[in-house]
């Protein structure tokens, strides 16, 4: 039997005769410090997570994860062309990181209307696209069908261009290429995106590849670029560097030298910010767990000076330091696991609550989204709760020696 477990149950129970429960306001203090610290850190570590993601997901969702492109000229949005050939696109898929490839057009453009005007990029895609990414942000109207016989040239607008230029579902609109000679194509809308990303929103409009490979007279078999995606984010770098020493190896039907760039490399910015969103996270939890470590620290001393009349009689029928020690240190854990119960409670109804309601908005223009996002990880709540536990668990450890300077003599007599 262990009794030192047993004398701890006892103390947090208390006595139903007798009641001598452990109910300190100090005590009850230091359980909603514990509880209010693992909220803080669970949705802390969500919130930021769901951010990083949902910035994440957009700037991939219009230009994938690795875009490979030709040596020459990648700061321009008229890219030369590459040839996409059956012997490249089986060297790209060979990667067992590959999930999916996808050429690509782009091409800069005017559109004109009767009050405005607005500078735009078309991208041109086949029906092999992806369009997993545009149906979840669509607000109204489809996809363009690049079978589509009827001879109307689709396109896609974002809300931001469409409020701009007072378009809406099924206006056409007439846009101008800058080339020699100028070339003018009208488009209808067939649909309307908002990813809240404006630098993306107010630029990119989605239409039929073959309508500007003829507008560059181009080839069938050329295009700007490949879009690669990939199974797992967390080996984009190494599929990546793979990818890199594949494509720099190989010389297409123009002679291109082909180059292989990663979504981080492509936009550094973005990336390089949503990294140093982790350090305000950890800043965070280390200041959560000082804390809430704090009052598990002073509800633990006030609990030994409760007891101490206790703690002289154990010593006095000779009962070790050690042995005591373990009573509040057990003791200590009782709190601190009701502590996290109710912490993650209240973090999960919170989560869950923002997740589907989005009760918590924001503003778009700043945040690139409508919403507090959130991503629920059950192994990083499991995580912040095993590490609350050692942490606070290993503060404890200190106040518990306080027993030792205890005299059985003067204890016995305290009250």
């Amino acid at each position: 039997m262990n009794t030192e477990l047993f004398i701890a149950k006892r103390l947090y129970k208390g006595n139903k005769k007798n009641e001598k429960r452990v109910s300190s306001p100090a005590v009850s203090i230091a359980i909603i410090g514990i509880a209010l610290g693992l909220v803080v850190m669970i949705l802390s570590v969500s919130i930021v997570i769901g951010f990083k993601k949902e910035i994440r997901g957009k700037v991939i969702g219009f230009g994938s994860h690795i875009q490979i492109t030709s040596f020459e000229d990648n700061s321009s949005y008229e890219l030369n062309p590459i040839a996409v050939s059956d012997t490249l696109m089986a060297k790209i898929t060979a990667n067992p990181q590959i999930r999916h490839v996808q050429p690509y057009i782009i091409k800069p453009g005017i559109i004109k209307t009767d009050e405005n005007f607005q500078g735009v990029v078309l991208k041109g895609v086949n029906d092999d696209y992806d369009w997993d990414f545009f149906k979840k942000n669509m607000i109204d109207g489809d996809i363009i069908n690049p079978k589509d016989t009827s001879g109307v040239n689709q396109a896609i607008i974002s809300k931001d261009i469409a409020d701009k230029l007072h378009l809406q579902l099924g206006d056409k609109f007439t846009t101008y290429f800058v080339q020699d000679p100028i070339r003018a194509r009208r488009f209808e809308i067939t649909g309307i995106y908002q990813t809240n990303f404006e630098d993306y929103d107010k630029l990119y409009i989605l239409t039929d590849m073959s309508l500007l490979s003829k507008l560059n007279q181009w080839d069938d078999d050329l295009a700007s670029g490949l879009e690669v995606l990939v199974k797992d984010y967390n080996q984009l770098d190494l599929t990546t560097q793979n990818l890199f020493f594949d494509m720099a190896s190989h010389r297409d039907k123009l002679g291109n030298t082909l180059y292989a760039r990663s979504i981080k490399d492509i936009n550094p910015i973005i990336f390089d910010w949503l990294s140093l969103l982790d350090m305000n996270v950890w800043i965070i939890i280390i200041l959560m767990l000082i804390v809430s470590g704090f009052t598990m620290i002073s509800g633990l001393l006030i609990i030994i000076l409760e007891r101490t009349n206790m703690i002289g009689i154990l010593k006095a029928v000779g009962t070790r330091d050690y042995n005591i020690r373990k009573i509040f240190l057990y003791l200590s854990s009782f709190l601190i696991l009701k502590g996290l119960f109710w912490g993650n409670i209240i973090a999960l109804i919170v989560c869950f609550a923002q997740k589907h309601l989005h009760i918590i908005k924001l503003n778009p223009q700043v945040y690139y989204t409508a919403y507090v996002p959130v991503d629920i990880n059950l192994w990083n709540i499991l995580i912040i709760n095993v590490g609350t536990l050692v942490v606070s668990m290993l503060m404890m450890i200190g106040p518990s020696y306080l027993i030792a300077k205890i005299s059985p003599a003067k204890s016995i007599k305290f009250e």
